[in-house]
Formats: C-alpha cells, structure tokens, sequence
C-alpha cells in the first residue's frame, strides 16, 4: 500500500533516475567492449614479445636448429667442381 501513496511525479523521476542509471550503465559497458576487442592497440603495446613469438614460430615451423645446420653443413660442402665421373667429383673449395 505504500507504493499506492506515491503520486505520479513521484514515478517519473523514479522513472527518469533509473533511465539515466541505465544510460550510463551501457555507455560504460560500450566502452569496456571497446577495450576488449581492441586487438591492435594491444598488440602495439606488445609488439617486441609479439615480434619476437612470430619469430620463434617461423624458426620452428621452417625446420628449426635441424633446417639451420643441414643448411650450413651443406654450404660448407659447397665449391666449384673441377671434374666428375658417374657420381664422384673433384671440388675445389679454395
């Protein structure tokens, strides 16, 4: 029965109050979202640790410390061929 007491000017700025709450209830939650789906801005704060994970997944999906010194060994066996029969050659590695 007491809210049967309450006169219609009453209701109103109760009405208006709980809109206004409400407004500013989804202006926060809009900007909240907003920094959470921000990915770019987090990655630039990020960028030397993200730089570096890039680097460290290339290395490894190329082949890694395996692919490196094949790579090296091979340039090690490189030089010009001074003469071949069948499948022997003579390299000059000077």
């Amino acid at each position: 029965m007491a809210d049967s007491a309450r006169t219609p000017e009453e209701v109103r700025r109760e009405i208006e109050a709980q809109r206004d709450e409400l407004a500013q209830s989804v202006d926060t939650l809009r900007e909240e979202i907003g920094e959470a789906t921000d990915i770019a801005g987090k990655l630039r704060a990020n960028l030397p640790v993200a730089a570096a994970a890039a680097l460290g997944v290339g290395f490894v999906l190329t082949g890694g410390i395996g692919a490196t010194m094949r790579f090296l060994a091979r340039r090690s066996r490189e030089g010009d061929v001074v003469a071949e029969l069948g499948r022997f050659k003579i390299v000059d590695r000077g």
